[in-house]
């Protein structure tokens, strides 16, 4: 599986240096730059890179305990990889709450490893200089759902609680431009510079909206996560930072997960 990835990524990294300068050039005459890069990319993805870094976190012995996550349960057992994304977020018994990826990952580096929170929380995001173990962590676990139905059903009573409070997240206004999810993702239409605004109310918008993440960020060079989509869609409204594996955070993720049910997924994804 890695001599197969390894080989995929190695064609990546060369067209990547030619796409990306498609993009600025796209972009200043007007064009759409994701499809001019996607079509330059093929089948090819830079995210391969951030595939092969979680493969072996998730292989590796680390922490206090010396121990992998293979034990992690992401909700189909111990150590299970295959399908899990697309049953997320979920309720969890043995932690006794409604869970996204990144904060179950969190959970799992706590109890099995033994890190601190504190240190597995120093570098949540990639910075440009180094990438986040949650985000080559969730691009490797992505991959293992890509293909199958996202099924997001709020069986559990808490899962129904998180979505409830996710949707009053999306529509509540508040800030210094009276600003709320829904004031860019509410209507259909809608563009800011050049790109085209999902309606995330609308099914077929949220399935495509939600399908490709996480996703690699082609103006970023960095593969980007629902936890960092989150937190940056409010700090663009101006809204205190968003904390990672908050309440607010998963509530908001799981209401767009199941607005969005039944997507097929194709994560790790590309966006602009």
């Amino acid at each position: 599986m890695i001599g197969k990835r390894t080989s995929k990524s190695a064609i990546a990294l060369v067209l990547a240096g030619f796409a990306a300068s498609s993009v600025v050039m796209a972009q200043s005459s007007g064009g759409d730059p994701l499809a001019e890069y996607r079509e330059m990319m093929g089948d090819d993805n830079p995210a391969e890179f951030s595939v092969m870094r979680g493969e072996e976190l998730w292989t590796t012995a680390r922490g206090p305990n010396n121990v992998s996550l293979e034990k992690c349960d992401l909700g189909s057992g111990p150590g299970v990889t295959e399908g899990v994304y697309a049953n997320l977020p979920r309720y969890f018994k043995d932690a006794g709450r409604v869970m996204d990826l990144e904060t179950r990952l969190l959970h799992c580096m706590e109890t099995l490893q033994g890190i601190a929170r504190a240190d597995a929380l120093e570098q949540r995001f990639g910075d440009g200089a180094k990438q986040s173990d949650f985000e080559a962590l969730a691009a490797f676990i992505a991959e293992d759902s890509r293909g199958l139905k996202l099924s997001v059903p709020l069986r559990h009573k808490a899962e129904r609680k998180a979505y409830a409070l996710g949707e009053q997240i999306f529509f509540y206004r508040a800030g210094p431009h009276d600003f709320a999810c829904a004031t860019c993702h509410a209507q259909s239409g809608v563009r800011i510079r050049l790109q085209d605004l999902p309606n995330l109310t609308d099914a077929a918008d949220a399935q495509k909206a939600y399908s490709g993440w996480p996703a690699y960020r082609i103006s970023q060079g960095e593969v980007r996560t629902m936890q960092w989509r989150m937190r940056d869609c409010l700090r663009q409204q101006r809204f205190p930072e968003l904390g990672f594996g908050s309440e607010a955070s998963v509530a908001l993720i799981t209401y767009l997960a199941h607005q969005a049910d039944g997507a097929t997924m194709e994560a790790p994804g590309l966006k602009r």
